[in-house]
């Protein structure tokens, strides 16, 4: 799953880039599927439908999960540098959960 706070065509456009197959990302939800509280954008991971014991969420922000800050795993803003291998260093700690 993806789940951001960008609007579903900007995230179609991310998705194309990371799974161009759609073999890997089966489902997407985008700021149409947020909480929206005084002008902010909030994720709520109930929506996914799955056991938020058996659930993380790799994000920059803890503000996008306030209910569900131990679901919530950090990791930098990605600024578009090509080099950046953030996610490839939590294969390990992903494998592992």
């Amino acid at each position: 799953f993806i789940f951001t706070t960008a609007k579903q065509d900007y995230a179609e456009k991310v998705l194309d880039v990371l799974d161009p197959k759609k073999k890997l990302i089966r489902r997407c939800l985008s700021q149409r599927d947020c909480l929206c509280a005084g002008g902010c954008y909030w994720k709520d991971l109930t929506r996914l439908g799955r056991d938020l014991a058996k659930t993380v969420a790799l994000d920059h922000t803890i503000q996008g999960f306030p209910a569900q800050a131990a679901n919530w795993i950090p990791v930098p803003r990605w600024w578009g540098d090509p080099r950046d291998e953030e996610l490839l260093r939590l294969t390990s700690l992903l494998g592992q959960l």
